[in-house]
């Protein structure tokens, strides 16, 4: 029998088909005159997409690339940060930094919880040289979303402070608009709300950060954010790019700008609404106090292994991912960023109970796809 598969994983995501000709042509040379045109389009409706005439690079590489181009350009060796610590990716920005030898001020939440504004208050009163704060927006492993705009006032107010936010998750779900927020480095990447395979990171960093740039003393050569800063100004790449994701990424940035950045995110907010409403009327408890609107974290029935269910959900083509670490086999994750609409959630939320069902969990079937549709009518 003919089953086919559902992506609804955070990553990658479904591809438009606008993306997926886009990506089916034949490779052009990155030094002509025809990349270069496309390759400065690209550039130009990234500054619309984060509402700034400010800088904007891209690299070849997965957003961790831009992650650890984040800490390699903008700081030195014993440099005080503090790491939001939330998740499986915040657990990478400690990573990175240690690897670079920064000092580290570990700021460790339990998973699914968001951080508590007096203790940031308390650790930088106590750390008064804390060169950065570094965060994730949108805690992809814990569907947990954190309010950047407290720390971008709490980074203004230190001496010499940036604020660097992982945004793979949260660009092109929300309205992240760096220099409203107050953001000095925001990294996102190809394979999430952008539409696009794995293969690129986008890094935008603000005048104050690119002070920094020439005063880092951490070696690096292909992630110079200097090198090629000058170089994508002048419509090229410091190195060969991806050329085709970055033609793809020109369609992918047109279907965002012409739906309208603020139409964007009330898509996902409805998606993500309709998506946690239905699962809580199911019967399941959700992982994130805190949740973001790009995926939903959700605890499997007591004496049910999450990833046996989520084995049941493909066996009727629908893909979700697990939980990491000790979330393992304890919940699973929805997405619902990029290339979803309402219907979709539906899909998913009718995929779910008649995997519960044959899984031996006594439900209603409907129940939640009744309250998914009714959020949905109530919202659009």
């Amino acid at each position: 029998m003919l089953i086919k598969e559902r992506l609804f994983t955070p990553g990658p995501v479904p591809l438009p088909p606008q993306v997926i000709k886009a990506l089916g042509q034949q490779i052009i040379h990155h030094r002509t005159p025809e990349f270069k045109k496309i390759f400065t389009e690209v550039r130009e409706k990234l500054q619309k997409l984060l509402k700034t005439e400010g800088n904007i690079i891209m690299f070849s590489s997965s957003g961790t690339g831009g992650m650890e181009a984040s800490v390699l350009n903008f700081f030195s060796k014993g440099d005080r940060v503090l790491i939001i610590n939330a998740g499986k990716f915040g657990q990478r920005w400690k990573e990175i930094a240690q690897t670079y030898e920064l000092k580290v001020v570990d700021y460790e939440i339990e998973w699914g919880k968001t951080y508590d504004k007096e203790r940031v208050l308390q650790i930088v009163s106590e750390f008064p040289d804390i060169k950065g704060i570094f965060v994730q927006q949108s805690e992809t492993s814990t569907t947990t979303y954190h309010d950047v705009s407290f720390l971008g006032e709490v980074s203004k107010n230190l001496e010499d402070c940036i604020l660097v936010v992982d945004g793979i998750t949260s660009v092109g779900v929300y309205e992240v608009y760096p220099e409203e927020i107050g953001i000095d480095i925001l990294v996102t990447g190809s394979q999430k709300a952008l539409m696009l395979p794995p293969g690129l990171s986008v890094l935008y960093f603000s005048d104050k950060a690119e002070k920094r740039l020439s005063k880092s003393n951490i070696p690096k050569y292909y992630f110079d954010v200097q090198k090629e800063a000058k170089k994508q100004k002048e419509g090229q790449t410091a190195y060969t790019p991806a050329i085709n994701l970055i033609i793809a990424l020109n369609e992918s940035l047109n279907l965002i700008l012409d739906e309208g950045l603020k139409n964007l995110a009330e898509r996902h907010r409805i998606m993500a609404e309709a998506t946690r409403e239905a699962v809580k009327e199911i019967g399941l408890k959700l992982l994130s106090e805190s949740p973001s609107n790009s995926a939903t974290g959700v605890y499997s029935p007591a004496g049910i292994n999450a990833d046996d269910l989520r084995k049941e959900l493909l066996k009727i083509g629908f893909r979700v991912a697990g939980g990491q670490d000790s979330l393992k086999g304890k919940i699973f994750r929805i997405a619902h960023m990029g290339y979803f609409d309402f219907n979709d959630v539906i899909q998913v939320i009718a995929g779910l109970e008649m995997a519960l069902y044959r899984i031996g969990f006594d439900i209603e079937l409907g129940k939640g796809v009744k309250k998914a549709q009714e959020v949905i009518l109530k919202n659009s």
